[in-house]
Protein backbone atom coordinates (compact mmCIF):
# COMPACT_ATOMS: atom_id res chain seq x y z
CA UNK A 1 0.00 0.00 0.00
CA UNK A 2 1.30 3.72 -0.90
CA UNK A 3 1.95 6.24 1.90
CA UNK A 4 1.88 9.85 1.52
CA UNK A 5 4.96 10.45 0.63
CA UNK A 6 4.24 8.35 -2.43
CA UNK A 7 1.59 10.38 -3.85
CA UNK A 8 1.19 14.70 -4.93
CA UNK A 9 0.85 16.42 -1.87
CA UNK A 10 -1.47 18.88 -3.64
CA UNK A 11 -4.11 16.18 -5.10
CA UNK A 12 -3.79 13.76 -1.89
CA UNK A 13 -4.64 16.55 0.09
CA UNK A 14 -7.59 17.56 -2.08
CA UNK A 15 -8.63 14.50 -2.11
CA UNK A 16 -8.66 14.05 1.72
CA UNK A 17 -10.81 17.08 1.86
CA UNK A 18 -13.64 15.71 0.05
CA UNK A 19 -13.66 12.86 2.40
CA UNK A 20 -13.34 15.17 5.63
CA UNK A 21 -16.66 16.85 4.64
CA UNK A 22 -18.91 13.66 5.00
CA UNK A 23 -17.49 13.75 8.57
CA UNK A 24 -20.27 15.37 11.15
CA UNK A 25 -17.29 16.15 13.37
CA UNK A 26 -15.51 18.86 11.08
CA UNK A 27 -17.20 21.84 10.00
CA UNK A 28 -16.26 25.13 9.61
CA UNK A 29 -17.40 27.78 11.99
CA UNK A 30 -19.45 30.40 11.00
CA UNK A 31 -16.92 32.91 11.41
CA UNK A 32 -14.62 30.88 8.89
CA UNK A 33 -15.57 33.28 6.09
CA UNK A 34 -14.64 36.55 7.61
CA UNK A 35 -11.79 35.79 9.39
CA UNK A 36 -7.64 36.03 7.90
CA UNK A 37 -5.44 32.68 8.44
CA UNK A 38 -2.75 35.03 9.85
CA UNK A 39 -1.31 38.54 10.51
CA UNK A 40 1.05 38.23 7.76
CA UNK A 41 -2.68 37.86 5.01
CA UNK A 42 -4.18 41.01 3.75
CA UNK A 43 -7.66 38.79 3.31
CA UNK A 44 -9.31 35.69 4.02
CA UNK A 45 -8.99 33.04 1.97
CA UNK A 46 -11.09 32.73 -1.66
CA UNK A 47 -12.04 29.24 -1.14
CA UNK A 48 -15.06 28.59 0.33
CA UNK A 49 -14.16 25.07 1.29
CA UNK A 50 -10.74 26.52 2.88
CA UNK A 51 -11.22 25.22 6.49
CA UNK A 52 -11.47 21.44 4.77
CA UNK A 53 -8.33 22.33 2.78
CA UNK A 54 -6.52 22.94 6.15
CA UNK A 55 -7.81 20.72 8.00
CA UNK A 56 -6.35 17.89 5.45
CA UNK A 57 -3.00 19.63 5.19
CA UNK A 58 -2.83 20.04 9.16
CA UNK A 59 -3.75 16.22 8.95
CA UNK A 60 -0.70 15.35 6.37
CA UNK A 61 1.34 17.28 8.55
CA UNK A 62 0.32 15.52 11.81
CA UNK A 63 0.93 12.07 10.23
CA UNK A 64 4.63 13.39 8.90
CA UNK A 65 5.59 15.39 11.43
CA UNK A 66 3.96 14.37 14.82
CA UNK A 67 3.85 14.66 17.65
CA UNK A 68 3.38 18.14 16.48
CA UNK A 69 1.42 21.23 18.61
CA UNK A 70 -0.33 24.24 17.77
CA UNK A 71 3.22 26.24 17.88
CA UNK A 72 5.20 24.24 15.40
CA UNK A 73 1.39 24.65 13.07
CA UNK A 74 1.72 28.33 14.07
CA UNK A 75 5.02 28.59 12.47
CA UNK A 76 4.41 26.10 9.04
CA UNK A 77 1.49 28.38 8.49
CA UNK A 78 3.09 32.05 9.03
CA UNK A 79 4.30 34.07 6.66
CA UNK A 80 6.05 37.36 5.73
CA UNK A 81 4.04 40.39 6.09
CA UNK A 82 4.27 43.07 3.05
CA UNK A 83 4.86 46.15 5.22
CA UNK A 84 5.24 48.60 2.34
CA UNK A 85 8.82 50.39 2.10
CA UNK A 86 9.98 48.90 5.45
CA UNK A 87 11.01 45.31 5.58
CA UNK A 88 9.54 42.24 5.92
CA UNK A 89 8.56 40.82 8.85
CA UNK A 90 7.76 36.82 9.68
CA UNK A 91 4.36 36.50 11.72
CA UNK A 92 2.72 33.11 12.78
CA UNK A 93 -0.52 31.85 11.41
CA UNK A 94 -3.62 31.89 13.42
CA UNK A 95 -3.47 29.55 16.94
CA UNK A 96 -7.23 29.38 16.97
CA UNK A 97 -7.67 28.05 13.35
CA UNK A 98 -5.09 25.40 14.07
CA UNK A 99 -6.29 24.58 17.67
CA UNK A 100 -10.08 24.29 16.39
CA UNK A 101 -8.89 21.96 13.60
CA UNK A 102 -6.34 19.78 15.37
CA UNK A 103 -9.87 19.58 18.30
CA UNK A 104 -12.07 18.72 15.14
CA UNK A 105 -9.85 15.87 14.03
CA UNK A 106 -9.30 14.59 17.63
CA UNK A 107 -13.38 14.36 18.00
CA UNK A 108 -13.55 12.26 15.13
CA UNK A 109 -10.71 9.88 15.91
CA UNK A 110 -8.57 10.67 13.31
CA UNK A 111 -5.27 11.86 15.82
CA UNK A 112 -4.98 11.68 19.47
CA UNK A 113 -2.90 13.31 21.79
CA UNK A 114 0.92 11.33 22.70
CA UNK A 115 4.34 11.80 23.93
CA UNK A 116 7.75 10.31 22.17
CA UNK A 117 10.15 11.07 24.66
CA UNK A 118 10.33 15.23 25.34
CA UNK A 119 8.08 15.65 22.25
CA UNK A 120 3.99 15.98 23.08
CA UNK A 121 1.62 16.80 20.88
CA UNK A 122 -1.03 15.13 18.20
CA UNK A 123 -0.56 11.94 15.97
CA UNK A 124 -2.06 10.02 13.56
CA UNK A 125 -4.59 7.12 14.71
CA UNK A 126 -5.21 4.25 13.49
CA UNK A 127 -7.81 4.87 11.67
CA UNK A 128 -7.02 8.34 10.25
CA UNK A 129 -3.01 7.00 9.16
CA UNK A 130 -5.34 4.23 7.12
CA UNK A 131 -7.37 6.68 5.25
CA UNK A 132 -4.32 8.54 4.23
CA UNK A 133 -2.91 5.70 2.87
CA UNK A 134 -5.49 4.39 1.21
CA UNK A 135 -5.97 7.67 -1.03
CA UNK A 136 -2.96 7.61 -1.72
CA UNK A 137 -2.71 4.53 -3.10
CA UNK A 138 -5.76 4.96 -5.17
CA UNK A 139 -3.91 8.24 -6.53
CA UNK A 140 -0.80 6.19 -7.37
CA UNK A 141 -3.13 3.84 -9.13
CA UNK A 142 -4.95 6.42 -11.07
CA UNK A 143 -1.41 8.15 -11.93
CA UNK A 144 0.12 4.84 -13.02
CA UNK A 145 -2.99 3.92 -15.00
CA UNK A 146 -2.59 7.60 -16.63
CA UNK A 147 0.82 6.87 -17.10
CA UNK A 148 0.19 3.92 -19.44
CA UNK A 149 -3.39 4.93 -21.55
CA UNK A 150 -0.44 8.38 -22.43
CA UNK A 151 2.13 5.71 -23.38
CA UNK A 152 0.05 3.79 -25.28
CA UNK A 153 -1.43 7.05 -27.24
CA UNK A 154 2.97 8.38 -28.03
CA UNK A 155 4.00 5.31 -29.33
CA UNK A 156 3.28 4.91 -33.23
CA UNK A 157 1.13 1.30 -33.85
CA UNK A 158 2.94 -0.14 -36.07
CA UNK A 159 1.07 -2.27 -38.36
CA UNK A 160 1.43 -5.97 -38.36
CA UNK A 161 3.28 -7.47 -41.32
CA UNK A 162 1.63 -10.30 -43.11
CA UNK A 163 3.43 -13.64 -42.59
CA UNK A 164 5.09 -14.72 -45.91
CA UNK A 165 4.11 -18.04 -46.36
CA UNK A 166 6.78 -20.36 -48.14
CA UNK A 167 6.61 -21.54 -51.75
CA UNK A 168 5.61 -24.81 -52.17
CA UNK A 169 8.25 -27.10 -54.01
CA UNK A 170 6.01 -27.91 -57.74
CA UNK A 171 7.37 -31.25 -58.56
CA UNK A 172 9.46 -31.12 -62.12
CA UNK A 173 7.61 -31.84 -65.06
CA UNK A 174 9.55 -33.94 -67.72
CA UNK A 175 10.89 -31.76 -70.02
CA UNK A 176 9.58 -31.17 -74.09
CA UNK A 177 11.42 -31.75 -76.59
CA UNK A 178 11.32 -29.26 -79.48
CA UNK A 179 9.04 -30.34 -82.54
CA UNK A 180 12.46 -29.96 -84.97
CA UNK A 181 13.94 -32.88 -82.45
CA UNK A 182 11.33 -35.05 -82.66
CA UNK A 183 11.10 -34.55 -86.62
CA UNK A 184 14.75 -35.13 -87.12
CA UNK A 185 14.43 -38.90 -85.26
CA UNK A 186 11.46 -39.97 -86.96
CA UNK A 187 13.60 -38.71 -90.56
CA UNK A 188 16.50 -40.59 -89.19
CA UNK A 189 16.52 -44.93 -90.27
CA UNK A 190 15.89 -47.00 -87.44
CA UNK A 191 18.91 -49.85 -87.05
CA UNK A 192 18.56 -52.73 -88.84
CA UNK A 193 17.52 -55.86 -86.46
CA UNK A 194 19.56 -58.48 -85.99
CA UNK A 195 17.95 -61.58 -86.96
CA UNK A 196 18.19 -64.79 -84.64
CA UNK A 197 19.75 -67.34 -85.95
CA UNK A 198 17.72 -70.17 -86.07
CA UNK A 199 19.20 -73.78 -85.20
CA UNK A 200 18.72 -75.54 -88.77
CA UNK A 201 18.49 -78.94 -89.34
CA UNK A 202 22.11 -79.42 -91.12
CA UNK A 203 23.05 -78.38 -87.79
CA UNK A 204 23.97 -80.23 -85.23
Amino acid sequence: MATIFDADPRELILKVAEELKKINDIKAPDWAIYVKTGAHKERPPADKDWWYIRAAAVLRNVSKLGPIGVEKLRTKYGGKKNKGHKSEHFYKGSGNIARKILQQLEKAELVKQDAHGPHKGRVTTAKGQSMLDKIATEILKASNKFQKEEVKKLTPQVPKKPVAETPKKEAKKPAVESPKKEEAKKAAPEPAKEEAKKPTGEEK
